[in-house]
């Protein structure tokens, strides 16, 4: 081959382009950017829109239907869903994965401004998802002996420092407490001089005052003035002795008179604790082309020094969760996992090879290879993340596969007695064209994964382009480098290799059980064939699902009473669970937040709700995994309170791994009446079956409310409109913001509210007294009457029909697709209304959508290795011989499965892929040996025989050093390392069993389509009535040819002797004739 030929002939010129391509490696590695997971863009999009006062009902009717009908028509649209709730409208758009966001935001804008929603209502806001939207830091920050309120003034300050550094894209707080003026109204005082609530807000704010006015010109300094009327309120005494009215006894009244004027914390339902301590979370996010890495170090760098300060040093601050951190560690045991790998691919091919020169030379390939990769990942702007290392940890024994096949072969030419450069030079070219068609088969085989769409495209992309140019690396390695470096300090062995190797007892066991299953064909494919049934019939009871479950050290319990409970009830059960958090020492730390389920995505307070986040210890210091220490303590925890639901999940930080055992069902209607009705029969159904452990709705009870029914006709009567008594309420039960006074070194809102004691009791509402234009003042129990009624606090729709969704939790016996095949029996045999209907969702839905596309890849992918080797061997024949070891793995692959007790995954599945391409080397390498060997004039039998004896140690090396480069991450050690063990288990498995099947089928496979062997077994009868196979007739044949040109060969001999004897008589009688005439 030209190429190695060139390398070994100019060595220096070799050395050079490795050393300039390891430096752009070097520099690209320290320029690629860390992340935990690729970039994944979801196609999600929301709308939020407020319409403050309005009931679930009035807010799905006038806000969140009209936008749902506007954006339904949006081009790419795959499903839109809402959730309505008191005040607040949020419609979710979901697109498919081959759009993005930025594509249709200007048709979303355009949407939104055709709908007419009511005068009350706010203008939609439109919400892109992004990752960077999720924190990349999670703290929490207490002062030691002081409230929240005393330091929070402090921790503004750090966030403003800390939003300053480079990366940090905006910093979020929960927990905090803002004081605020509140002037608490004396109701009877109000009464007697004839104002309202919003009479004396007004007042407030019209005496609270700096309007510009118009610019005038002073006409003796020819300047331009700008002039302002002020009226300022200084502080909270001035605002005390503010004038409300005069008395007709010529004295005032101020404000001091008639309210209670204080400053307060504002009111809340919600509070944040770190340890059972009130603490302040802080959530930073980055900008979306930050690395997290490199930003979160420097961020805590800065944060070390801030607190190191006088003005800090009362703070301190607990880290729950650091991206960055985790990243490094993640990494980290993925690099360790690629070394140790490496070195045991090392040890391998020094046990077999037994010369510390080979195995040094093969090893230069792996630092080449991977260095190599780092910078066309660079070049092509991919990202160091656990998928792209997996890719490298995968196929670290792969890199060194080439170079393998080549050192060998040229090993054996140098036992052939040639020098070491035409040995180096014709090893190389020997084997060059099946190492450069097992290296195009690999990467044909990981070309379709870039044409999936999806979460699967997203997530698999980056890794099947890092191991497509590491592989292209080790081949340019294998033909350049190692025979360059070959030709120079390679030696002749002392003795024959070949002709040793043979006399071998394994050898020539190997060669007896080749020619074995070469003599039983039939029964050789029927046992092949019985255990491949086996195979699959194995992974097909495995089951499957959508990821890996992962240890992640971080768990999330979910807090939720009856509607109605109020904030205290709450809270008690949340220190109950607090103070049994203390007795677990796998637990680090915990945040509770109280009020809500998830503070960042919640738009109101819930006082029925509650979360803690809770931070395992490291791995190493705990016995159990997330998922284990969960089902440890779940019974305990839910125990504390049985009132209330309490859930205990595993929190995903990398957000790949969702709740185990756990699928969701969308159940969907259009009548909300016959929507309750099916789903309380579903649930029935569903809770009655033996392998389902919990059901839950995310339908919501009704709460109890009290409505002010408006009577029209007394409001008309008495000059009101229904809309001014309900803004009237509205601001009586929140208050009113008047105007803001400095105060405290800050600027407070004045908030002019009646007392709470007065709202507390629901009757007081009816003495409220509301002006009219007339500037009459009407009580509320003139127009309107209090009635009990219930509301559903939540509607959720999904495709434009009201929608309820059950979490359902089944047996850990079951798989992720097994759960959903029994549970949609367990439905499709309930008796509910035809009219209601229901879908998967959540990953069950996600592993429908993806199972599609893995198929796809997968078929994509041993169709180009097929039309790859068809272009290498210009045959349709011998192709079809060497795709023939891949369905041979799936006994590998379901021993795998078993042994370690994992269902077929997404991760898995890729293994699978990247398996596809494996296996069918080890039949290259015996196929393309064949075919050299009966172009020699060998026949088939005996090439097929001497592939196997001659390709046996490459084979077994290469599947050794592939499968040990494998297992450090297949055994998932460290951080992040069991998302991604699976993809090593199946690549193993499938590997051995196939290495194994290939080196005994294969030949068969090809004595069945090449012609000569095709029919060796078929018999017939002789003449003299006596059986022989075509085998025997082909040998016969064979023999009578051999003798026949055995015959032609002494003739030949014969008349060369006498040819010779002439010559030489003829020779002598010249010199005969020479001497004569001297």
């Amino acid at each position: 081959m030209k190429l190695s030929d060139f390398s070994i002939r100019r060595p220096k010129f070799t050395i050079v382009v490795m050393i300039i391509l390891m430096l752009l490696g070097v520099v690209s590695l320290t320029r690629l950017p860390l992340q935990l997971m690729p970039n994944i863009e979801p196609p999600i999009a929301a709308v939020a829109t407020t319409y403050q006062g309005a009931g679930p009902e009035e807010v799905m009717e006038d806000v969140t239907k009209p936008i749902e009908s506007e954006l339904s028509s949006i081009n790419g649209l795959t499903n839109i869903s809402s959730q309505s709730q008191e005040s607040s409208s949020v419609v979710i758009l979901e697109f498919g994965y081959d759009m993005t966001i930025d594509e249709v935001e200007s048709d979303i804008t355009r949407a939104l401004e055709s709908v007419q929603l009511p005068d009350q209502a706010g203008d939609p806001s439109f919400l892109k998802f992004d990752i960077s939207m999720m924190p990349s830091i999670q703290m929490a920050v207490t002062s030691s002996g002081e409230n929240v309120s005393e330091y929070q003034g402090q921790v503004d300050d750090l966030i403003t420092e800390l939003e300053n550094i480079e990366g940090v894209a905006s910093i979020s707080q929960n927990g905090s407490v803002t004081e605020e003026i509140q002037v608490n109204l004396d109701v009877d005082a109000l009464s007697e001089i004839n104002m309202s609530q919003s009479d004396v807000a007004d007042l407030i704010e019209a005496n609270n005052i700096s309007i510009p006015n118009a610019t005038i010109v002073d006409t003796e300094s020819r300047t331009a003035i700008s002039t302002r009327t002020v009226s300022n309120i200084d502080g909270i005494e001035t605002l005390r002795e503010l004038v409300i009215a005069d008395l007709p006894d010529g004295e005032t009244l101020t404000l001091d008179d008639i309210a209670d004027v204080s400053i307060e914390e504002q009111e809340s339902n919600s509070i944040t604790r770190l340890n059972q301590d009130n603490a302040l979370s802080i959530d930073v996010m980055l900008a979306s082309d930050a690395n997290a890495s490199t930003v979160n170090t420097e961020f805590n760098n800065v944060l070390d020094e801030k607190l190191d300060e006088e003005e800090f040093s009362n703070l301190t601050v607990e880290t729950l969760y650091d991206e960055g951190e985790y990243i490094d560690l993640a990494i980290n045991s993925v690099y360790t996992s690629l070394i140790s790998g490496a070195v045991l691919a090392m040890v391998i091919l020094f046990a077999f090879l037994r010369n510390l020169k080979a195995p040094l030379i093969i090893g230069l390939s792996i630092p080449f290879s991977v260095i190599t990769t780092f910078a066309l990942l660079f070049f092509t702007n991919i990202s160091i993340n656990l998928m792209t290392l997996g890719g490298l940890a995968l196929g670290i024994g792969m890199l060194v596969d080439n170079s393998v096949v080549v050192i060998e072969n040229i090993y054996r030419h140098l036992s052939m007695g040639k020098d070491s450069k035409k040995a180096a030079s014709d090893g190389t070219k020997e084997v060059a064209s099946a190492i450069i068609a097992s290296t195009l088969t690999t990467a044909a085989v990981f070309s379709p994964v870039v044409f999936v769409s999806g979460l699967v495209g997203q997530l698999f992309t980056p890794l099947a382009i890092t191991v497509v140019f590491s592989l292209f690396a080790s081949l340019f390695v294998a033909l350049t480098v190692v025979p360059m470096i070959s030709s120079r300090i390679l030696e002749a062995p002392e003795e024959n290799i070949e002709k040793a190797r043979s006399e071998r007892p394994y050898m020539k066991a190997l060669k007896r059980f080749t020619r074995w299953t070469l003599q039983h064909r039939f029964l050789v494919i029927i046992i092949t064939l019985l255990l491949m049934a086996a195979g699959i019939i194995g992974i097909i009871n495995q089951g499957m699902t959508l990821m890996p479950e992962s240890d992640e050290g971080a768990i999330t319990i979910e807090i939720e009473k009856e509607q109605g409970t109020i904030y205290d009830d709450t809270f008690e059960t949340v220190q109950s669970i607090e103070q049994q958090l203390e007795d677990y020492s796998e637990i680090e730390m915990y945040l509770s937040n109280v009020g809500s389920l998830q503070p960042m995505m919640s738009m109101s307070e819930e006082t029925n709700k509650a979360s803690i986040t809770a931070t395992l210890v490291d791995q190493d210091d705990r016995s159990v995994t997330t998922n284990e220490f969960i089902n440890n303590i779940e019974d305990d925890i839910a125990a504390l309170d049985e009132s209330a639901e309490i859930n205990v999940i595993p929190m995903s930080q990398s957000g790949m791994s969702s709740e185990p055992n756990t699928l969701m069902l969308r159940i969907s209607d259009d009548n909300a009446n016959r929507l309750k009705e099916s789903e309380s029969i579903i649930i029935d159904e569903l809770e009655a079956d033996d392998e389902i452990e919990n059901v839950a709705s995310s339908r919501e009870d009704m709460v109890e409310e009290m409505q002010i029914r408006v009577d029209r006709d007394a409001a008309r009567e008495n000059g009101l409109q229904p809309a001014q008594i309900g803004q009237a309420l509205y601001q009586a039960s929140n208050g009113v913001e008047a105007s803001t006074v400095e105060a405290n070194n800050d600027y407070l809102s004045i908030n002019v509210k009646y007392p709470d004691e007065y709202l507390d009791n629901v009757s007081n509402f009816e003495s409220i007294e509301i002006p009219n234009a007339e500037g009459d003042y009407i009580a509320i129990s003139e127009v309107a009457e209090l009635e009990e009624a219930e509301m559903l606090p939540l509607i959720t729709r999904d495709s434009q029909e009201e929608t309820s969704e059950l979490t359902v939790t089944y047996s850990s016996n079951m798989s992720l697709n097994q759960a959903g095949t029994h549970v949609e029996d367990i439905i499709e045999g309930a008796d509910f209304s035809e009219d209601t209907h229901y879908s998967v969702g959540g990953d069950l839905e996600m592993l429908g959508d993806a199972i599609p596309q893995l198929a796809l890849a997968i078929g994509l992918g041993v169709a180009f290795i097929y039309l790859v080797m068809v272009a290498q061997f210009e045959s349709f024949r011998h192709p079809f011989i060497v795709i023939m070891a891949m369905p041979l793995s799936i006994v590998g692959v379901m021993a795998a499965l078993v042994i370690t007790d994992n269902p077929l995954s997404v991760i898995s599945f890729v293994g699978i892929i990247m398996l596809l391409g494996i296996v069918v080397n080890n039949s290259i390498l015996l196929v393309d040996y064949t075919n050299q060997q009966k172009e020699k004039g060998i026949p088939t039998i005996e090439a097929l025989e001497l592939s196997v004896q001659h390709r046996f140690r490459p084979i077994v090396i290469t599947a050794l050093t592939t499968a040990l480069g494998m297992l450090p991450l297949a055994i998932g050690l460290g951080e992040g390392g069991e998302m991604i063990a699976p993809m090593g288990t199946v690549v193993i498995g499938g590997l051995v069993s196939s290495t194994f099947f290939t080196l005994f089928v294969i030949p068969i496979f090809y004595s069945y389509i090449d012609k000569e062997t095709r029919n060796m077994h078929k018999k017939y009868m002789t003449p003299e009535g006596e059986v022989i196979t075509q085998k025997e007739i082909d040998e016969n044949k064979r023999r009578e040819e051999q003798a026949e040109q055995m015959s032609i060969d002494e003739v030949d001999e014969e008349e060369q002797e006498r040819s010779y004897i002439d010559e030489m008589q003829r020779l002598i009688d010249q010199m005969k004739d020479y001497n004569n005439r001297k």
